[in-house]
């Protein structure tokens, strides 16, 4: 078994926030290839990588030779809670983290695995063209364009106006601990709800992320291990976030909430990137459906054909393209090769 050495270092988003990346290495040998820079969703944090029992993408990139970077952005849980948007991140966040690891390699480019919102919060950021360093930028699950299923729309529409009203915040964690009334009521109606097991995070990330029992992996997909591990790789993600994916969604594109100045209103043009997008999604995706990445590869493909690939996962979902038991033999050599090209 390989023996890691991780570093934390820490850097300062471009409004100020107090980020981190963890650099994972072999402790014997040194990378032979460049940087890779791996972006978690929300609500989760770059642990989420790192599975326990099996073997997990990180130890893939570290096998093929590459330094991976794993970045804590504002939507980590190891951060305090904080009412972050999209914008903020690909503004401040992803373009400082990649100028951080040019500071600390040397390195003349990077290359990046990116998942769900930290996928849209970078590919705003290369549409932006605020990362002209990044020249491979693997996407998994929803990139340019959001497509959710009919209940989770419904619930976007619906149910976050009210709960905005009543907390800044929803948990998954609410399964271990429900500290308000909002937190306890939500966690006896899902209890009452989904019966695909007895994991109450489990159900509790499948009501806040998407549709379905579950909707973010199939259970035939995890161990038992990572199943229970589950329950500790959520936390706080903010009603400002579900507010901003309400309108994308309603638009069929990502758009912009805050008005900050260095990012577009409008992402139509992919020519402020030279980077080429290989788009990972789970046919059974129930977060995001699969129609969220294929558009966002026919919009990309128009524009330059035969230069961005498409990838859709049969027998995956969302998240277990990353953690799921033969995620390193279906999965990991796909994303090598497009790291690779």
């Amino acid at each position: 078994m390989t023996t890691y050495v991780e570093r934390i270092v820490p850097f300062e988003a471009g409004d100020g926030m107090p980020l981190n990346l963890v650099n994972v290495r072999a402790a014997d040998t040194e990378p032979v290839r460049g940087p890779v820079l791996l972006v978690h969703g929300a609500g989760v944090r770059a642990n989420s990588f790192r599975p326990p029992g099996q073997p997990t993408l990180v130890d893939a990139l570290i096998e093929a030779g590459y330094d991976v970077w794993l970045e804590n952005w504002r939507a980590s849980i190891d951060l305090p809670p904080n009412e972050w948007t999209l914008d903020q991140a690909a503004v401040h966040d992803h373009p400082a983290a990649v100028r951080k690891i040019i500071e600390e390699t040397r390195a003349s480019e990077v290359k990046a695995v990116v998942h769900c919102q930290g996928s849209t919060s970078f590919v705003m950021s290369a549409l932006a063209g605020l990362v002209p360093e990044v020249t491979t930028i693997v996407t998994n699950a929803v990139s340019l364009h959001p497509v959710v299923p009919a209940w989770s729309r419904a619930k976007l529409e619906a149910v976050v106006p009210i709960v905005s009203k009543l907390a800044p915040y929803v948990s998954p964690r609410w399964g271990i601990e429900a500290p308000t009334a909002l937190a306890r009521a939500m966690t006896l109606a899902v209890r009452a709800t989904h019966h695909e097991c007895r994991n109450t995070v489990c159900k509790l990330v499948s009501f806040i992320y998407g549709s379905g029992c579950p909707a973010l992996w199939r259970h035939e997909n995890l161990t038992d291990d990572v199943h229970d591990w589950l329950r500790g790789e959520f936390a706080e993600v903010p009603l400002s976030f579900f507010r901003q994916m309400a309108r994308c969604v309603r638009r069929g594109v990502l758009t912009t909430v805050d008005g900050l100045r260095d990012i577009p209103d409008d992402f139509a043009d992919v020519g402020r990137t030279r980077a080429r997008f290989a788009f990972f999604t789970g046919a059974l995706n129930r977060c995001f459906l699969p129609d969220s990445q294929i558009r966002s590869w026919r919009h990309f493909d128009a524009r330059r054909p035969g230069f961005h690939t498409l990838h859709v996962l049969p027998n995956y979902s969302h998240l277990d393209v990353f953690f799921g038991r033969r995620a390193a033999e279906d999965v990991f050599p796909l994303m090598l090769a497009e790291l690779a090209k």
